[in-house]
């Protein structure tokens, strides 16, 4: 008898997928699946097919212009797709104004918590092989996460620390929507936590050290949380605890596992974590304002040549990841597509469903203008009708460095800004959504 066909099946197949994690067995498809749907890839087409107006377009590039001009930004990509073609894509100003570098539509940006977008997905594509639920604890595949603590006291002076047993575990679902009581270190708001992950050699984000993910995560799970689980929004390394999680489960290191079953099938050929010889010189560096120029951001507790130099072994899943205007259009493309682009399937227009409702409580993210989903940030009705935002649905996020995107579903609409800076005065992220908006002519 096939013993999936017996009472209790599906726990049986939940123990044998277990203990072949445990052994170190992958389970998976091991690539996408083709799809009934055959959606194009992204391309280039004229706007008035796609329903936007050249003239109205032209706003954004006198937008950018003036932004360079006036100092906010050195340089910036604009990236405008509507109906799965891309209608404007330009570079304005410089990419290094030091070595007096222009800026090209193709370059390479650190994207940082843009990142944390594409590892949700990884998520939920193990997710739909049916290999753990949303509200399993992350402990039995990092089994250092059980018993956690929550801090209760913290003492100056030693760095010690006193917790208390969490009321529960943390989940995936807790770790996807940061609410896991998991904190962000470095760029932490509480100092305590800022001083506890540097004491244990928690790799928050940004390195050349050789440390890998899985090194980092296990220090992470020894240190108590800033709450229970499930009881606040706190914007952490949930993400990047789950990178560590795709390696247990799929058998393959995260870097591995986005590019062959999401970067290759998508066609995001300038996606990854570390950028190999031939195209470091794409990489756009970080700049900030200085004495009225623009100059290269020095090390801090991070190198900006990260992406180019050092160990090139941590793949932080929050904040780790480098990519391109084209790129990152490509991957929101397929999200506004039902999950398909080019015939492949990365996910079901099912679980889109379940990445883009809201999962945070209203009193802990967002109120009644915007919810937190699985992945991204979502508009509801009542922001939508302050305008300037989008139509209700639409989604988004932005990385450290100053970039920032965001998808329409209903005006099949894709924004994306992309920059590198720290620092200085910049309005262009507000202005480039509403001119996007407003160039829709059909």
């Amino acid at each position: 008898m096939n013993p999936y066909s017996r009472p209790g099946a599906t726990g049986f197949a939940r123990h044998i997928v277990a203990m072949m994690i445990a052994s170190g067995i992958a389970w998976h498809v091991g690539a996408q699946t083709h799809s009934m749907r055959h959606s194009p890839p992204l391309a280039y087409g004229a706007p008035a097919k796609a329903g936007m107006s050249v003239e109205r377009l032209r706003r954004i590039d006198r937008m950018c212009e003036e932004a360079v001009r006036e100092g906010q930004v050195p340089g910036v990509v604009a990236l405008v797709a509507r109906n799965g073609r891309i209608v404007h894509h330009k570079a304005f100003g410089m990419a290094d104004n030091e070595s007096g570098r222009a800026l090209g539509r193709d370059d390479v940006f650190r994207i940082a918590s843009q990142s944390k977008a594409i590892t949700a997905t990884a998520v939920m594509m193990l997710w739909e092989e049916g290999l753990f639920r949303l509200d399993d604890p992350v402990s039995r595949w990092i089994p250092e996460f059980r018993n956690p603590q929550v801090l209760k006291t913290y003492d100056e002076a030693t760095g010690n620390w006193t917790g208390e047993p969490a009321r529960r575990e943390i989940t995936i679902r807790d770790l996807l929507t940061h609410t896991s009581g998991i904190g962000y270190g470095v760029i932490d708001g509480d100092a305590r936590f800022r001083k506890m992950y540097a004491k244990a050699g928690v790799t928050d984000l940004f390195t050349t050290e050789a440390v890998t993910i899985g090194e980092s995560v296990r220090r992470l799970a020894k240190l108590p949380l800033h709450h229970h689980p499930g009881e606040k929004y706190t914007y952490g390394e949930g993400l990047d605890v789950l990178g560590r999680f795709i390696e247990v489960v799929s058998g393959q290191s995260f870097d591995v596992f986005l590019r062959t079953r999401l970067f290759d099938p998508l066609g995001m050929k300038d996606t990854g974590f570390y950028l190999p010889p031939e195209k470091a010189g794409r990489l756009v560096p970080v700049q900030k304002p200085e004495n009225g120029k623009w100059v290269r951001y020095p090390v801090t507790f991070y190198d900006p040549e990260y992406p180019v130099k050092g160990a090139k072994s941590f793949f932080s899943g929050g904040a780790g990841l480098c990519s391109t205007a084209r790129d990152y259009a490509t991957f929101l493309q397929m999200y506004l597509n039902g999950g398909e682009l080019n015939g492949v399937r990365i996910l079901s227009r099912t679980t889109i469903d379940v990445i883009m409702a809201e999962q945070v409580a209203p009193g802990l993210w967002g109120g009644d203008q915007r919810h937190y989903g699985l992945a991204f940030g979502v508009l509801d009705s009542k922001g939508a009708a302050r305008g300037g935002e989008g139509s209700a649905g639409t989604f988004d996020w932005g990385g450290y460095f100053n970039t920032q995107y965001f998808a329409d579903p209903k005006e099949k609409t894709i924004g994306i800004l992309m920059k590198q800076t720290q620092g200085g005065n910049d309005s262009t992220a507000w202005k480039f959504r509403l001119l996007v908006g407003q160039a829709i002519d059909d």
